[in-house]
């Protein structure tokens, strides 16, 4: 990874999650303890191992000035993106300059679903194949921006959002942008629940990050993007920072498609390697967003990873999961909580682990359980892990 100058920033955020259509519901839902996980109303459930997971509720494509078809999985992401661009006060001549990195796990999920459906039917559907293809959404907000900067669309499973978030600082570092637009995104269908339940990656019952009683985690879609920026780009649009991007990694352990290695290697290789490369000491990081999904393996090995990187200071660092509360957004996590991250450095508060009522003695870390705390942290790491043994890891600091 490139870690020289110039420094980078994080200037703008958008969300469209189940927890709120912005970033400002989103982040005030975690700091309550609210959870959108809930039972399912946009697809049928019947045959699943859980009903229950994240929707989004209450969007409306026309609030955003859009109309006509568009796949809503793109729907969320490009909404997500137009949130983030206006925080971060992008003109319409510098969107057109800005790169674009998406990540997504199955792209429009629900038209290739209905391209399905319509071939069995004889008819041909061209517009609803196109927006299927998981680059549709880069493409189409390319579009509507007149966007002839560098773009690309990455599917690298769950870590895919954040993947992607340091695919455009690299972007940046090596002078391909000044400015990029980047996160994930994911809808949800019966194809992609179908699948997941029968990898039984879903829990029978409740998302439980940490928890002794833990049994798997609950699925959800949404989008959510950031505005990164040089800092020569920020101060000469007097743009005001949210955080500092200081650093990032990404590997593949390869382990197994859906359990990762039980110490937790490959997590903690990217996560040292990602300090490294923003040129920090462990001893500096104060708060972990955790991939924290609530599968038995998972968040054993992700405790244990941190615990080989930091040593004796893992006792001292905050530890939390976003999942219960969100669902498990898929390609749209990592962003997600790049975001909780982002805003936690900023307003020194810590998001908590929801449903952490009965601790599990070999996860015994600090993890924020159940209510927001108070504390003002200097730099803070968010984690992302995926199927097939993909590993991320961004490490932001304070202004």
């Amino acid at each position: 990874m490139i870690s020289s100058s110039p420094k980078l920033f994080i200037t703008g955020i958008g969300a469209v999650c189940p927890l709120g259509n912005a970033v400002a519901p989103f982040w005030s839902a975690l700091l309550e303890s609210r959870s959108a996980i809930a039972p399912l109303s946009k697809i049928l459930t019947e045959g699943l191992r859980n009903p229950r997971g994240g929707e989004v509720a209450n969007f409306s494509w026309s609030d955003f000035g859009e109309e006509g078809d568009c796949d809503e999985a793109s729907q969320f992401a490009f909404a997500a993106a137009v949130e983030a661009a206006s925080s971060a006060g992008l003109t319409r001549d510098e969107l057109r300059a800005v790169g674009l990195v998406f990540g997504t796990n199955f792209g429009g999920a629900a038209s290739w679903e209905a391209t399905c459906d319509l071939a069995r039917d004889g008819v041909a559907d061209e517009e609803t194949f196109r927006q299927f293809l998981p680059d549709h959404a880069a493409t189409y907000t390319a579009s509507r921006w007149e966007n002839d900067a560098p773009r690309a669309t990455l599917s690298n499973a769950c870590s895919s959002g954040t993947h992607a978030i340091g695919l455009a600082a690299d972007w940046l570092r090596l002078g391909k942008c000044e400015i990029a637009i980047a996160g994930g995104f994911d809808g949800l269908g019966i194809s992609t629940l179908a699948g997941l339940s029968i990898l039984r990656t879903i829990s029978p019952d409740e998302l439980r990050p940490f928890d002794k009683n833990r049994s798997g985690t609950l699925f959800g879609e949404g989008g959510a993007m950031l505005v990164l920026e040089t800092e020569n780009s920020m101060k000469r649009r007097r743009a005001a920072p949210i955080a500092e991007f200081l650093g990032w990694s990404v590997n593949s352990n390869a382990y197994h498609l859906t359990a990762p290695d039980k110490d937790g290697a490959g997590l903690a290789a990217v996560m040292a390697r990602a300090l490294h490369n923003a040129q920090i000491a462990p001893e500096r990081v104060g708060y972990i967003n955790a991939h924290g999904t609530g599968t038995t393996y998972n968040d054993l090995a992700e405790t244990q990873a941190i615990k080989t990187v930091f040593g004796p200071h893992a006792k001292n660092l905050a530890v939390s999961s976003i999942k219960a509360a969100t669902s498990h957004t898929m390609g749209a996590a990592g962003a997600l909580e790049a975001i909780a991250t982002a805003l936690a450095l900023q307003n020194g508060v810590l998001p908590p682990t929801l449903n952490l009522e009965n601790p599990d003695p070999d996860c015994d870390l600090d993890y924020v359980p159940n209510t927001a705390r108070e504390s003002k942290i200097e730099v803070a790491i968010s984690n992302s892990s995926g199927i097939g043994g993909n590993n991320a890891s961004v490490v932001l600091g304070r202004i």
